[in-house]
């Protein structure tokens, strides 16, 4: 049976709660590193491995970055569940809280529909190095196509109605970009939702694939991320409740401890990592995200397969 040291679970920790956040795919890079690095590192962090609790161990870390997303966009979440239970109350949909919040709950649908289906499966088959990296290196030309084509116009012709332009002088900037978000149709957003079913392939980017599409359905790339950032909330903890007491299990009472250290890593890996990204991208693009998994993943692919 593999272990998980100290070491290990801080180093993934901070892997984690940075790649899950960044464009790059954290279950990507939570295969490819351990291949690449090898020796001990490469045992213990083997998820396919017989009785290995790495798995169990990268959902808590999952868990610990979502939570980081509940205390970067508290605000936003406490709008968006006060506008859910205000709409179930009085059965309408009238508020810009009540419309974001079932833009997200049916942008939700799709991804835990699949994720239930095909995530056990894609693992067992893809979670794999190789696969891994050349899953990363297309993540890479996804993100790439999407800024070309929004620089071409397909997503220009539609950011006129998710414009900021309009919005009223002095509104809060996050409250103004949940307004923007709430101009998507519901098909939209479902439609962007559904581009998380992607990132079940291991190397595809959570984050990635819904700013992707996000753009091009004319979203600028801040609302972009933050419509990403606010889906990607309810998936992994959704996933965190089906996956984390795996770790309670006898067998793996003796990575409690690191897992508990690496989350706490987690956690403040992607609250810093969140903080930066929504300020990165009000002024840059996909594209440095893009040119580094595609040649990460290619590079890998080639490195892994001599």
């Amino acid at each position: 049976m593999s272990t998980l040291t100290y070491p290990e679970a801080i180093g993934v920790g901070l892997l984690q709660g940075v790649t899950e956040l960044f464009p790059v795919s954290s279950l990507g890079h939570s295969i490819l590193l351990p291949a690449l690095v090898g020796g001990r590192i490469q045992h213990d962090l083997d998820m396919t491995a017989e009785g290995s609790s790495y798995l169990a161990a990268l959902v808590a870390l999952h868990l610990a970055t979502a939570l980081a997303l509940v205390v970067y966009f508290r605000k936003d979440w406490v709008r968006v569940v006060d506008g859910l239970f205000g709409s179930i109350r009085h059965r309408r949909v009238q508020t810009r809280n009540e419309r974001l919040a079932w833009l997200l709950v049916l942008s939700t649908i799709p991804v835990g529909v699949a994720g239930l289906v095909l995530e056990k499966a894609l693992r067992n088959a893809l979670g794999k190095p190789v696969p891994a990296a050349v899953f990363l290196a297309l993540n890479g030309l996804v993100l790439l196509g999407a800024e070309r084509l929004k620089r071409g116009g397909t997503g220009r012709r539609r950011a006129g109605r998710i414009a900021a332009a309009d919005d009223e002088p002095g509104t809060d900037p996050a409250i103004a970009s949940d307004h923007r978000l709430t101009r998507l149709g519901y098909g939209q957003g479902a439609w962007i939702g559904a581009a998380q079913i992607l990132a079940l392939f291991p190397g595809i980017s959570r984050s990635g694939v819904t700013m992707s599409a996000g753009i091009l359905r004319g979203l600028h790339h801040e609302d972009a991320a933050r419509f990403s950032f606010l889906l990607a909330t309810p998936v992994i903890l959704a996933a965190s409740v089906l996956k984390v007491p795996e770790l309670f299990k006898p067998e793996n009472s003796g990575v409690l401890g690191p897992v508990l250290a690496g989350s706490l890593a987690a956690f403040v890996a992607g609250y810093v990592s969140v903080r930066f990204l929504t300020r990165y991208f009000e002024t840059r693009s996909l594209t440095p995200f893009a040119l580094y998994c595609f040649l990460a993943g290619a590079g890998s692919a080639v490195y892994l397969s001599l």
